[in-house]
């Protein structure tokens, strides 16, 4: 039997299956990784993320900062100098964190990125399975920690489309009501990660009590169903959200350097 096991062992990559089965790694590969280059680019630019009452959903809340949003004025005078500054690196942690230990780009990542396995049915480099119980993985089951300050990021991201609503009127300088393209590409993107995180596992475990029971759902059955209807398209939002708050901070910074005009409806 241990003969009969070793022989059908794969070797990194050898697999009997016959279909495109390399497709689906490789986009995700290509997709998360495009993203983490990009977003960890616009994170150090610190500059080119507000425009009028936009600000990049990668800079909010913007703790410190030289833009009007700023919430406590310009960079302290104790930050060592020697420390880079981007008002991006002060928030974008937590976010980053709840995508990083989500439960489906887990899945994701381990397959397009480590091969760990790249597929079912598909060799693997590795010969053991650590599983998430030991350094560094383990931190992964610290995810639903993540959903509770992810939650708090949706009221400030939705507070910013409100915000998006009230421009300067250039002829008089008084700031008036009115709507444009950005903030409706803010609005689509607080809705998106609406989505994203109310469709998270964690969330439905939250709503169904400690021990994620219908009948002891912290706001009702009805909620809870709500939950997991959303959680069968998680999938979905996730990537949809994750494209959408990067072409979103795409916006704002070609609004800022002159390249995009944001259009005005009213």
């Amino acid at each position: 039997m241990a003969q009969a096991a070793a022989s059908s062992k794969r070797g990194f990559g050898q697999t009997e299956r016959r279909d495109l089965w390399w497709v689906e790694p490789l986009a995700i590969a290509i997709g998360l990784s495009g993203f983490v280059i990009y977003a960890t680019w616009a994170a150090f630019q610190g500059n080119n993320y507000h425009y009028g009452p936009y600000l990049s959903p990668f800079y909010s809340p913007e703790i410190f900062g030289d833009s009007p949003h700023s919430w406590f004025g310009p960079l302290p005078a104790w930050w060592p100098l020697w420390l880079p500054f981007s008002p991006a690196l002060l928030i974008l942690w937590a976010p980053g964190g709840f995508r990083f230990t989500c439960y489906y780009y887990r899945g994701s990542y381990y397959k397009a990125l480590w091969a760990d396995p790249p597929a079912c049915g598909v060799g693997e480099p590795r010969a053991h399975y650590r599983g998430e119980r030991k350094f560094p993985l383990i931190v992964q089951n610290i995810h639903r920690y993540f959903m509770y300050v992810a939650v708090l990021f949706l009221f400030i991201l939705g507070y910013d489309v409100w915000k998006a609503l009230w421009f300067t009127n250039p002829a008089t300088g008084a700031v008036q009501f009115g709507m444009g393209v950005g903030t409706l590409v803010l609005a689509v993107n607080v809705s998106l990660l609406g989505g994203y995180t109310l469709s998270c596992h964690s969330m439905r475990h939250l709503l169904g009590g400690r021990h994620d029971e219908v009948n002891k759902a912290l706001f009702g059955r009805g909620c809870y169903n709500c939950i997991s209807g959303l959680n069968r398209h998680h999938m979905k939002w996730a990537w949809f959200s994750l494209f959408w708050v990067a072409f979103s901070d795409v916006y704002v910074r070609l609004c800022s350097m002159g390249i995009w005009s944001d259009r005005r409806f009213f």
